[in-house]
């Protein structure tokens, strides 16, 4: 199989899954070319052993025909718990509000199939649930409800069940996009912000982040919220300034098989420029630094 540079690669919302039962690394994405248009292909996979070249794309997930969305696959994320493979994504179908629901595969690779319904609010319009392990083992997904439905974009934690096939109590709202200083609204009335692509990342000192990521005053960028308690319930404060600044965001930080913390995110923010991109991801006393890796 051919292999590609990253930046051969049209992705939006990367996603590196590091495999220590394959040695190997995974990038998952939001397929570029119809991610806001027609009818959704699915999710592919990239395999690479030194995040240099990377082979594929291999399909990891193709709706079946009674598949409930038909539009709109958004964030993959995958995660190994308990000996399978987790995909966490969002979807879209005509007359149904927008949601994350779960996939499962034996492989990194796939085939992923679906678990049914999305595990968001039946109601609430929402996108790019992630994982998050609390302090006691507990699965939660943290998802963000859309400014389209709120105007003010909206962050939620909900507790899943044990083995992914539902949810345990009401969402607990974290935080709105306006309550970060960095953030900008948008539209005639000045009033809606965007909360997109949260992922949860703890400090050597166990301090608790969230990067997540918005509009900020030079286009999609990519912030930092923190919670003080160092809980998922939070409370949840926000840096001043972003990580990444200007046009690019939806982030991850995943580690290396050497032990180094990587930053993924996708830049430019337009269509068909995106392309994942890879920083170094340095901690200093509680902040986090990015260096460009070529």
């Amino acid at each position: 199989m051919k292999t590609k540079r990253l930046s051969d690669i049209h992705l939006r919302d990367p996603f590196v899954l590091t495999d220590k039962n394959e040695n190997k690394y995974y990038l998952y994405g939001t397929l570029g070319e119809n991610v806001w248009e027609g009818p959704a292909i699915g999710f592919d996979v990239y395999v690479s052993s030194d995040l240099q070249e990377w082979a594929g794309p291999i399909p990891a997930f193709r709706p079946e025909p009674d598949f409930w969305a038909d539009r709109h696959f958004w964030a993959p994320e995958v995660y190994h718990w308990g000996g399978r493979y987790y995909m966490f994504a969002s979807f879209k179908a005509e007359g149904r509000c927008r949601g994350t629901g779960i996939l499962t595969a034996e492989s990194p690779e796939g085939p992923f199939h679906s678990m049914g319904l999305p595990l968001t609010p039946h109601d609430w319009e929402c996108l790019d649930g992630t994982l998050f392990v609390d302090e006691t083992g507990a699965p939660w997904m943290v998802f963000c409800r859309e400014w389209l439905q709120v105007e003010d974009g909206e962050m939620y934690a909900i507790r899943l069940l044990e083995d992914f096939t539902g949810t345990v109590g009401e969402p607990v709202l974290l935080f709105r996009a306006s309550e970060a200083p960095w953030t900008k609204g948008f539209g005639d009335s000045g009033k809606n912000y965007v909360t997109d692509g949260p992922f949860l990342h703890r400090l050597s000192s166990g301090e608790l982040l969230m990067l997540w990521s918005s509009h900020g005053a030079q286009g999609y960028a990519l912030g930092i919220a923190r919670s003080l308690s160092g809980q998922i319930t939070g409370p949840w404060t926000h840096d001043p300034m972003p990580l990444f600044t200007k046009d690019g965001g939806h982030g991850m930080i995943f580690r290396t098989f050497s032990g180094q913390s990587m930053l993924t995110i996708h830049a430019p923010n337009d269509v068909p420029n995106e392309r994942p991109v890879l920083f170094l991801a340095v901690e200093d006393g509680g902040r986090l630094t990015i260096e460009k890796r070529d």
